[in-house]
């Protein structure tokens, strides 16, 4: 499933990027990395999602979104 896919606020973990080299460079700086637990705060019209990575809010257009594979985060209990 991909980051575009899932719900508004869900919480995922982030199993993959694979968007152009310099776009997966920029998200790893802003800490979007393999493993990353990823918060759904907001979707808006055009496409674009707005996230919660550890602490910061950023706004990802479809293109990147679709680009970014997610899996449920599991609770332990």
């Amino acid at each position: 499933m991909t980051l575009y896919d899932g719900e508004k606020g869900g919480v995922y973990e982030v199993d993959g990027v694979y968007v152009e080299e310099p776009i997966t460079r920029r998200l790893q700086a802003l800490g979007l990395n393999d493993g990353t637990k990823v918060k759904i705060l907001n979707r808006k019209k055009g496409g674009a999602l707005i996230i919660q990575v550890r602490g910061t809010r950023l706004a990802l257009g479809k293109h990147i979104s679709s680009g970014i594979e997610i899996k449920e985060e599991r609770h332990n209990g």
